[in-house]
């Protein structure tokens, strides 16, 4: 089935195909020989999704779309401070080709004219153990996520009528913008821009650049998010040479153009677009490329810089302990005051990607909730930047300062940046249930309740609540009494659920198996607890299998005993039947409302 966008793709080339507006370029007569009509429109989303519409898989050479990439590569491999010492920033609103220089310094306004293209090539290291050209066309690669190759025709045309570049290269090496021979940087220019790629090629690299340097097709990194963030502020000004500012109004996406009329721009953390048509516009911008950039912004409301949106919520779920609590049984006392104590502790379940509005947005959430204890859960945080990290740590630091007790829970990819940016290490759980189990284990502490039992006796268990001591005796001589060490597995999923387990001492666990080597708790019980009411009752196989957390006593009650009190005892059977459903009665609404909880 073909997709809408690309049938919208196909729309818009339907729609300017027809432009015969501008000239191709003729400085060299390889460019001068290009096919006026060709006509290409792709889209590369960061999921990496690629849609096209016309000649998309007709190649050209790069042109100055390979300026941004050079001036990345620089930046990875000097640094910032160097490079700027070099290149500035500054737009010029003069040519791409005009000589004009930093007065004060003798150095290129912005790495996006020639002038600065030809310096970043001219400070890259020559004597690194790859070639200085062959690290460029490996650059180029990986952002396109395919092997390019140089179209020499091209580059010897390039160098045939290259003489005013090479006037630039000298007046560069003058004033110590370069420093190594004005010659071999010029002509390795003059080769990167004869690079050979499609239509598709550029929306492949737009998007690796909208995807903070990673191809997302093959994932390989093309360069570091923070050079991806620099190289795009200055697309953003000066990627159009002197139509920058028009652009900026009209489309304001970071872009760059080529005079072999190749368009990219770039939707950072969505999409890359490129288009390719060779008439130019004075400026030596793609006449149809510019339209249809014009058009996508504005019909699909992609440009940045407009009102009237509001982010995803930073805050997937948020709870009270009171509403939704650990699946770590407690003794009755203790669940009842957790009911209490539960109203001034809770969860934030956060997600997406925490930048700056969306770490501010879930901070004051959680200082408005005045909790005394809480959990800040990332397992569906996508992304955290360093900036919002550091928020984080300081109010993880401020909440503790205050006297609240913070946990964090799903947090193994963000454990260094957080921990970093608070000073200190976090507290941690691996899973949002233990990180409540936590919060209870404060809230109990705080309020002085009593603690969990070491161990129980059999009487006093409430599946024999209403009993005579008569009638006990008699239901525990049907009984069992076991032992069994740390980490025994007690029974698995799908083992028949013919025995009833009552804990006398020790701790134990159920889980489910969510896929081969992910399990999931469903509850830990202690003294005082039992283990597979359901499946007893219903005569169905175990749902879950429990594995022994610290050394185990119990006693079995085996299912075919309580039937047995059908005939022999009826009324006790009534009674301890009544006490089960009881049980399983609150357990079930305790379910529910986490469910509601969750999905409300």
């Amino acid at each position: 089935m073909r997709s809408p966008v690309n049938d919208y793709l196909q729309t818009l080339y339907d729609r300017h195909v027809a432009v015969r507006d501008g000239e191709v370029a003729d400085y060299i007569p390889e460019l001068a020989a290009a096919e006026p009509d060709y006509f290409g429109i792709s889209m590369v989303t960061t999921q990496g999704a690629v849609y096209e519409a016309g000649d998309t898989r007709e190649q050209f050479t790069i042109q100055s779309i390979s300026k941004p990439l050079t001036y990345g590569l620089a930046l990875e491999e000097l640094g910032e401070e160097k490079v700027r010492q070099h290149i500035g920033v500054e737009p010029t609103g003069d040519a791409f080709n005009s000589i004009t220089l930093n007065p004060d310094t003798g150095t290129p306004l912005n790495p996006m004219v020639n002038a600065g293209a030809i310096a970043a090539v001219g400070i890259l290291d020559q004597s690194a153990a790859m070639p200085r050209l062959d690290r460029i066309l490996d650059t180029y690669s990986a952002y396109a996520g395919r092997n390019l190759e140089i179209d020499e025709a091209v580059r010897a045309g390039e160098s045939r009528t290259g003489d005013r570049n090479r006037a630039i290269a000298y007046l560069l090496h003058g004033s110590g913008a370069i420093t190594d021979k004005p010659e071999p940087a010029v002509e390795d220019y003059f080769a990167q821009c004869s690079t050979l790629v499609d239509c598709t090629d550029l929306a492949m690299i737009a998007a690796t650049l909208a995807n903070g340097g990673v191809n997302p097709r093959n994932g390989r990194r093309a360069a570091s998010e923070k050079t991806v963030r620099k190289v795009l502020s200055v697309m953003v000004s000066c990627g159009m040479y002197n139509h920058a500012g028009q652009w900026l109004y009209t489309v304001g996406l970071p872009a760059k153009s080529g005079v072999a009329g190749g368009i990219i721009a770039v939707l950072p953390g969505q999409l890359g677009i490129g288009v390719f048509s060779p008439r130019l516009d004075d400026a030596g911008n793609s006449v149809r490329g510019v339209l249809v950039c014009e058009d996508i912004t504005r019909e699909l409301g992609l440009h940045p810089i407009q009102t009237g949106r509001k982010p995803a919520s930073p805050i997937h779920t948020r709870f009270r302990l009171d509403e939704m609590r650990s699946k770590r049984w407690r003794s009755p006392e203790q669940a009842e005051m957790l009911q209490i104590e539960g109203r001034s502790a809770g969860a934030f379940e956060l997600q997406g990607d925490l930048d700056f509005a969306a770490t501010e947005q879930a901070i004051r959430a959680v200082i408005g909730a005045d909790l005394r204890a809480l959990v800040l859960d990332f397992h569906r945080v996508t992304k955290i930047d360093d900036e919002s990290a550091t928020l984080i740590g300081e109010l993880c630091n401020a909440l503790a300062d205050d006297g609240r007790a913070v946990v964090l829970s799903g947090v193994l990819r963000f454990h260094e940046q957080l921990n970093a940016a608070a000073g200190r290490d976090l507290i941690e759980r691996p899973g949002l249930d233990l990180a409540l189990e936590w919060c209870e284990d404060q809230l109990l502490g705080d309020a002085d309740a009593a603690p969990e039992p070491e161990a129980v006796d059999l009487r006093d268990h409430q599946l024999f609540a209403g009993l005579s001591e008569e009638q006990f005796a008699e239901i525990a001589a049907l009984m069992e009494r076991h032992e069994f060490p740390e980490g025994t597995d007690l029974f698995h999923a799908g083992d028949p659920a013919d025995e009833l387990y009552l804990v006398t001492r020790g701790r134990l666990s159920a889980f489910i198996e969510l896929s081969p080597g992910e399990q999931r708790r469903v509850s830990t019980v202690g003294p005082g607890a039992m283990i597979g009411e359901v499946a007893f009752v219903t005569g169905s196989a175990r749902t879950a299998s429990v594995r022994v957390d610290s050394d185990l006593e119990c006693w079995t009650l085996p299912h075919a005993s309580l039937l047995a009190l059908r005939n022999a005892e009826p009324q006790m059977q009534a009674i301890i039947l009544a006490n089960l459903l009881q049980i399983i009665a609150v357990d079930a609404r305790v379910f529910q409302r986490a469910l509601q909880t969750i999905l409300g």
